[in-house]
């Protein structure tokens, strides 16, 4: 019997594939429990219709991203920081700091999880952290410290 998969199941397929399954797992099994629909012509119109809007909503968001890389590549973004003089600042500028910064002077929301500094920024000057937008789209992002 041909099954639409609703969950994944370890050694038969993941959700949202059709496969083929005995009568007996298919009746006792999966169509009790709700794991998986009968592959009827409305099921597998249904199923294909969710692939299709998928698969746009992924274009639409590697679009974006990639949208985003190209203005984060030409940005040079100013971070202000309480400092201590001789260039030195009260604790470091965090990836939350550099999220909020980038909101307010560019109008780009991006989420501090994606924004990777690789050494702890503790003094004023210029810095270049790495964003991962996502879909192995990745920026540079130049950043200036300054004093407050």
């Amino acid at each position: 019997m041909k099954v639409i998969l609703l969950q994944d199941i370890k050694g038969k397929g993941k959700k949202g594939q059709m496969v083929e399954v005995s009568d007996g797992y298919a009746r006792n099994y999966l169509l009790p429990r709700k794991i998986a629909v009968e592959a009827t012509a409305d099921n597998i119109n249904t199923m294909r219709m969710n692939d299709k809007a998928k698969l746009e909503k992924e274009q639409k968001a590697r679009a974006e991203a990639a949208e985003i890389a190209g203005k984060l590549k030409d940005l040079e973004l100013t971070v202000r920081a309480k400092g201590g003089g001789a260039g030195r600042l009260f604790g470091s500028v965090t990836s939350q700091e550099i999220a909020d910064a980038l909101k307010q002077e560019a109008g780009i929301e991006l989420d501090r999880r994606r924004i990777l500094i690789d050494e702890p920024i503790k003094t004023v000057g210029l810095y270049t952290v790495k964003c991962k937008l996502g879909y192995e789209i990745n920026a540079n992002l130049r950043i200036n410290v300054v004093e407050k």
